[in-house]
């Protein structure tokens, strides 16, 4: 993970063009995507170098991957409801997730 991501995995967002809230999974330093996935999801061509987030999204069953100029921090101290969350968090404390020990 980047040190300069503002965002951190268990931290809860807010996508500000699209507003859906969600919880980050994991964060790419900068975009890992295809060049194709670029030209017909990212329409308003956020930076490639910074910063790119996965995110549960909350009330849905998929997850999002967004650039990090879309996102605010999400200050309502809630929980997130998506299929996947109690797979990778161990709990949820204070408005953010906790992710699970590995096993091994």
């Amino acid at each position: 993970m980047s040190d300069s991501a503002r965002f951190n995995v268990g931290q809860v967002v807010h996508h500000l063009k699209f507003d859906y809230r969600g919880v980050v999974v994991d964060v790419d330093a900068e975009f890992s995507g295809t060049d194709e996935w670029y030209q017909l999801v990212a329409r308003s061509h956020p930076p490639k170098d910074s910063p790119w987030y996965h995110v549960l999204v909350d009330g849905e069953d998929h997850i999002t991957y967004v650039a990090e100029r879309h996102l605010e921090a999400d200050d309502s101290q809630l929980p997130v409801s998506h299929p996947y969350v109690d797979q990778i968090f161990a709990e949820f404390s204070d408005g953010a997730y906790r992710r699970r020990d590995p096993i091994n």
